[in-house]
């Protein structure tokens, strides 16, 4: 199991490195919109993007997991399945862009933004079809294991976004038709980078292989929809209850626990091509519980260095003597990590997901994520007017724990299985022993609890002697191998 969790290591690995720079690189983004932009202005760029977001799901008609699931016979590619879902996707992509365009300024009153800055709504729909034309390659990508060439690419265009907004928002003056402006002229380039792929994996178009893979599709994106909505809808009910000033300042402080979603995103962009492929081998249970132990793990250790130390580099004057984000913006820090635990909890769900994919259980899927979506909605529109961001924030957070725990309780129907309890329980006592003193503490006292994590994991009997080994050989350089047999006597 260690060999095959090796190889998880190493795609998550490449997977990570584009996703920590390109998250990074777009982060930076945020700082220059706090400095450049009104609390008002940066809340039309979170609702707008908050819409982005939701509809991209729609876009993609769940065919990219689909494809991985089904489009790859024997892991390689099939131009009949790539060209059907390509098309599937593009068609629906120019019809409802089609349509956002037609009626941008109704869809700009529905979600408060001004009348003068509909415009953005058009520059939404471009950039939505634009992505969706690109997700199938981007898959493609991802299932030939061809990793380099999707970082590469992505981080292309994530550089040129940010090098157009910086361009576009601060020399040109554009405010926020710049930010749109830039996400749709690199979208147009990673489109173009992208075209080899859809060249030499177009095909003939097998209807059947296309009506399968919608079959299987089309269920994830009620799903998903589900999921979105535990994702963003809190920004557009912000802005309608508390004013777009108010949903900006809670729209930028919430990226900041990008820290724990790099984590959870550059992780899922491995797990699921690698648990996917195991689906139909002995032992993909024990292997999945497992991988939840080293993710919590992990994701333990990095809430507490965000609940520790984000407000020491938000506040640090690292831009030429101003501070990562405007003092404006400071009111917004106490619900980081709030957020950063809704995004552990999200980190967790999509590890348990796995049995209900692979037993392709997609209606419990979907239970799942609106479960968490209803909790969220009906959250926040009572807890808003009384609690403001702190409010919105638990609510996002109760919603994740709560798709946390559906997705067990229906996927221990048809699997077992067997989560290590006893080792996630002292995981979250140890967490929290260490973050609830540490919020209250010195700089010194937190660096002191945050070194200490390890060591209670060490201490406490929680690594298992077989990870202990590996781990000194992985820390001295070395990876395990067999010890060839004894050489026969005689």
């Amino acid at each position: 199991m260690l060999r095959e969790l090796k190889s998880l290591a190493r795609e998550t690995a490449i997977y990570g490195l584009t996703t920590v720079l390109g998250r990074l690189l777009s982060f930076l983004l945020t700082p220059l919109f706090t400095h450049l932009l009104s609390r008002s202005e940066s809340g039309v760029v979170q609702t707008v993007y908050s819409c982005i977001g939701f509809l991209t799901v729609v876009y993609g008609l769940g065919l990219d997991v689909a494809y991985l699931r089904l489009g790859r016979g024997d892991g390689g590619a099939d131009a009949g399945a790539f060209t059907g879902a390509l098309g599937s996707v593009v068609g629906v992509a120019l019809t409802v862009s089609a349509l956002i365009w037609l009626f941008a300024a109704k869809i700009a009153a529905l979600v408060g933004i001004p009348p003068a800055l509909a415009i953005v709504i058009r520059y939404a729909a471009c950039i939505l079809a634009l992505d969706a034309a690109a997700l199938m390659p981007y898959t493609e990508l991802r299932g030939s294991h061809r990793a380099t060439a999707y970082a590469g690419i992505k981080l292309v265009v994530i550089a040129m976004n940010l090098v157009l907004a910086w361009l576009f928002v601060r020399e040109i003056h554009l405010g926020v038709q710049g930010v749109f402006l830039a996400n749709l002229a690199a979208s147009s380039a990673g489109l173009a980078m992208l075209a080899p792929v859809i060249v030499s994996r177009l095909g003939r178009p097998d209807p059947a292989r296309t009506r399968g893979l919608l079959s299987f599709g089309l269920p994830l994106v009620c799903a998903s929809v589900g999921s979105m909505i535990v994702q963003v809808a809190d920004r557009p009910i912000m802005a309608r209850l508390a004013g777009l000033a108010a949903a900006g300042l809670y729209g930028n402080c919430y990226k900041l626990g990008i820290f724990m979603m790099l984590l959870v995103s550059m992780f899922d962009q491995a797990w699921k091509p690698f648990v996917l492929e195991r689906a139909e081998r002995e032992g993909v249970d024990r292997l999945v519980a497992r991988v939840l132990t080293y993710f919590a793990t992990i994701a333990c250790w990095a809430l507490l260095a965000v609940a520790f130390f984000v407000d020491v580099l938000v506040k640090a004057p690292i831009f030429g003597g101003r501070s990562l984000f405007a003092p404006l913006y400071w009111a917004g820090l106490p619900i980081v990590p709030i957020v950063t635990l809704g995004y552990l909890f999200n980190g967790l769900y999509y590890v348990m997901l796995a049995p209900l994919l692979i037993d392709k259980r997609l209606g419990a899927v979907a239970a799942t994520t609106w479960t968490g979506a209803a909790v969220n909605v009906g959250t926040n529109l009572v807890v808003i007017p009384r609690w403001g961001m702190i409010g919105a924030a638990w609510a996002t957070c109760a919603a994740y724990g709560a798709m946390v725990l559906v997705v067990w309780s229906l996927g221990r129907r048809t699997r077992r299985p067997p989560y290590e309890w006893r080792r996630l329980a002292i995981l979250a006592a140890w967490t929290a022993l260490l973050w609830l003193p540490g919020a209250r503490l010195g700089l010194v006292w937190r660096f002191l609890l945050f070194a200490a994590y390890p060591l209670g994991l060490r201490l406490s009997g929680f690594l298992h002697p077989e990870e202990l080994v590996e781990l000194k050989r992985m820390l001295s350089g070395r990876f395990s191998r067999r010890a060839p047999p004894p050489a026969a006597a005689g």
